[in-house]
Parts: C-alpha cells; sequence; structure tokens
C-alpha cells in the first residue's frame, strides 16, 4: 500500500469511526468538502501541513494516518449517504 492509500484509507477509518461526515471534517479542518472526498479516493494528496489540520479536526494524533491495516482487513465502511437531520 503506498503512502496515498495509506493516508486515504486512514482518513476513512478514522472519520467513520468518529461518525463525522466529510462536510463537517471540512469545516472543521476548514477545507473544501470536495478535497476530503478527493484524499480518501487516492485523487490528491495532502501535505503535512493539511493532515495536521485533518488529524487536529479529528481530535487523533497525526501518526494515526500512516497506521497499516492488518492483512486482508476490509476496508473502512462509509458512512451513511446524505444529510443528517439538524438535532434540536
Amino acid at each position: 500500500m503506498n503512502g496515498r492509500a495509506l493516508v486515504a484509507w486512514n482518513l476513512r477509518r478514522l472519520r467513520s469511526a468518529r461518525d463525522v461526515s466529510q462536510e463537517r471534517l471540512a469545516g472543521e479542518a476548514e477545507v473544501d468538502r470536495t478535497y476530503v472526498s478527493m484524499l480518501e479516493r487516492e485523487e490528491a494528496s495532502a501535505t503535512v501541513d493539511m493532515l495536521d489540520r485533518l488529524a487536529q479536526a479529528l481530535k487523533v494524533e497525526l501518526t494515526e494516518f500512516f497506521i497499516r491495516p492488518p492483512e486482508g482487513a476490509a476496508p473502512p465502511e462509509p458512512l451513511r449517504a446524505g444529510r443528517r437531520p439538524k438535532s434540536r
């Protein structure tokens, strides 16, 4: 697994585990939602500064983006599509 794929895997893993949408993560990291999507689809590569902002928004250490998944592990499940209703 190359570096871009590793970051994409872990970004989705962390986001899914915390039930954070791409839109919410993008807002908290002050980046465009499409950029988060591109990172997860391995269509863009993030700078260390960007990974640091994403890590802060997810409340994890930067090193979390570089954890190798176990051999044969299934890809992280995406969150349910669509916007969530606003809580009152």
